[in-house]
C-alpha cells in the first residue's frame, strides 16, 4: 500500500515541489534521472538540489540508485504529492479524509470541498506495468512505458469517459483530474458484492444494472470489467464505477467484452439468488438486444 502523503503537504516547501517536478520531467526520458541533469529540470542550483533531494529522500518521495550513474526516481508518494498539491491549489480539495478503498490498481480517499468527494489515485503499472501495458489499449501503442505514464493515462482516460457518460449513465460525477488522480462524486450506498437484496428487489436491481450497461453502450462505451465489485447499490438505484479499461463500441472486441460483462453480472445474480433469476435469461440474448438497440427491460 502506498503511504498517504496528505499529512506531508504542510511541511513541504515550494522548492521541494520544484525538485519533485524536475525529477518527474526527467523521467520522461529515463526511469532513473541522472543527478547532474536535475538542476536544469528543476530550475534549482546544485546546492539547492542537494538539500531538496535529502529532504525528499527522508520523506520517501524519491528513491536513489547508483547504477552507471547516480540516479533518482519518483516514488508513488512523490507523484501523489504533486497531484494533490495541484488539486489543492485549484481549490478542488480543501480537506483530506480517510480511505474509502485500497486495491491493486487504485487507492480511494474521502476528501472535501463544498461537500464530501472521492479522490482516486490510479496505481496501474507501479508493480506490473509490463502486464498492464500489454493488456490496456491506452498504452499499447508505446514500446516503452513507465508506471507513471501508465497511471496518468488511466486517470485521463477514466476522467474523459466519465465526462462523456455522466449524467445519462449512472456513473460518479467527475470533478477534476491531475496526473494519476481523479476527484469525483463520493458514492452513497453499498458495493453490490456486500449487498443482501430482498427477494422482490433482485430482478429490479439486475434490471437497473443491465439498463446502465445498455445506456453506456448507446453512449459509445463497454465497461469491459463489469462485476459485483464495481457497482454501488442504494435506495436511488445503482451506480457503476471503475471505467479506465472501457472500450468504445467500435472496438474490434467490443461485443465480446459486452457479452462477458453480462455473463459476469448474470452469473453473480444466479449464484447468489438462484431462485429469483428466471431460467430463460441468457447473456447472449441480452447482449444482442443491447447491441441492436432493442433492449428495454429484463422484466418484460
Amino acid at each position: 500500500m502506498v503511504r498517504n502523503v496528505a499529512e506531508l503537504l504542510p511541511e513541504l516547501e515550494e522548492e521541494d515541489f520544484y525538485l519533485l517536478s524536475g525529477v518527474e520531467q526527467g523521467m520522461r526520458f529515463s526511469e532513473w534521472v541522472q543527478r547532474e541533469k536535475i538542476p536544469k529540470f528543476a530550475n534549482l542550483t546544485e546546492e539547492e538540489v542537494d538539500y531538496r533531494l535529502e529532504r525528499c529522500l527522508k520523506r520517501g518521495l524519491v528513491e536513489k540508485k547508483t547504477i552507471q550513474y547516480e540516479g533518482y526516481t519518483l516514488q508513488f508518494e512523490g507523484y501523489d504529492a504533486l497531484a494533490l498539491r495541484a488539486l489543492v491549489e485549484r481549490e478542488t480539495i480543501s480537506e483530506f479524509g480517510s480511505p474509502l478503498g485500497v486495491g491493486k490498481e487504485s487507492d480511494v480517499y474521502e476528501v472535501r470541498s463544498y461537500k464530501p468527494l472521492a479522490l482516486k489515485y490510479h496505481r496501474e503499472g507501479y508493480t506490473n506495468f509490463r502486464e498492464v501495458h500489454k493488456e490496456r489499449d491506452y498504452t499499447s501503442d508505446k514500446d516503452h512505458v513507465s508506471w507513471m505514464y501508465t497511471a496518468r493515462k488511466a486517470a485521463e482516460r477514466e476522467h474523459d469517459i466519465l465526462e462523456e457518460l455522466y449524467p445519462d449513465v449512472a456513473v460518479p460525477r467527475p470533478i477534476d483530474q491531475n496526473r494519476h488522480a481523479i476527484v469525483m462524486e463520493k458514492m452513497d450506498g453499498v458495493e453490490l458484492s456486500r449487498t443482501r437484496l430482498e427477494p422482490d428487489q433482485v430482478l429490479g436491481v439486475f434490471d437497473l444494472l443491465v439498463t446502465e450497461i445498455a445506456g453506456a453502450y448507446e453512449a459509445g462505451y463497454v465497461h469491459a470489467d463489469m462485476s459485483e465489485y464495481n457497482v454501488f447499490v442504494n435506495e436511488e438505484g445503482v451506480k457503476v464505477f471503475d471505467w479506465p479499461q472501457a472500450v468504445p463500441t467500435d472496438h474490434a472486441n467490443a461485443d465480446e467484452f459486452l457479452q462477458r460483462d453480462l455473463e459476469n453480472v448474470l452469473g453473480y445474480f444466479r449464484r447468489k439468488y438462484p431462485q429469483y433469476v428466471p431460467d430463460d435469461l441468457e447473456s447472449d440474448d441480452l447482449a444482442a438486444s443491447i447491441a441492436d438497440g432493442s433492449f428495454e427491460s429484463v422484466r418484460e
